[in-house]
């Protein structure tokens, strides 16, 4: 079974007004501490994303040894995936179902699945997906219509339900991060706590979630 890191940072486009200030945030994760990076870009054309992804692989994996290089995970695109050598690729309810998306990506590679409820998690449970997302668990700004907060219950639940690695995310920070891995996720997917000088936050969340 695969090994999650305890942090799992998305390094979401819309965040950022230049590819520049996006690439320097996945540096200086990197250099935090993270091993794990999840390239999301809801409104970029396929020619920028894979633009800004290719970029993102070269500058996150400069000067990193080779057993230490950051896993990197599309979201939603499986094409795009495979076109920009990425690790694997993240879907959620409405995009490439998962053995579409597997299909495409192949075995070699990982599939993330994004879930919101009791019903959805053993669903995906079936599916040839590597880990799952159970979300949200706090309420989020991070997209426009999220789905309703699952609360640290939800959490439980979805870890009574699977085997699978489980990744949290929505509205996650420092001060909440570690209730959410004692109630069952093995990670948490963050987006704005890391925002503000993402090196030191990255490694403030490392400390928390020993």
């Amino acid at each position: 079974m695969m090994l999650l890191p305890r942090l799992y940072p998305i390094v979401d486009a819309s965040c950022f007004s230049t590819t520049d200030e996006l690439l320097k945030f996945a540096r200086e994760l990197v250099a935090g501490g993270c091993t794990l990076l999840q390239y999301r870009n809801k409104s970029g054309s396929a020619r920028v994303m894979l633009e800004q992804a290719r970029e993102l692989r070269r500058q996150s994996r400069a000067g990193v040894p080779a057993p230490h290089l950051p896993k990197l995970i599309m979201n939603d695109r499986a094409d795009l995936c495979l076109i920009a050598e990425f690790d694997g690729v993240h879907v959620g309810q409405d995009d490439l179902l998962p053995e579409s998306a597997r299909r495409i990506i192949g075995g070699g590679r990982w599939l993330g699945v994004s879930t919101h409820s009791p019903e959805q998690v053993q669903e995906a449970d079936q599916t040839s997906a590597d880990y799952l997302a159970i979300g949200p668990v706090f309420s989020t700004s991070s997209k426009e219509r999220p789905d309703p907060v699952v609360g640290l219950e939800g959490v439980r639940r979805a870890r009574q339900l699977t085997r699978k690695p489980l990744v949290a995310i929505g509205g996650i920070t420092r001060a909440n991060a570690a209730s959410v891995i004692e109630a069952g996720a093995d990670s948490v997917a963050v987006i704005s706590d890391l925002l503000r000088e993402p090196r030191k936050s990255a490694e403030e969340f490392f400390r928390v979630l020993r």
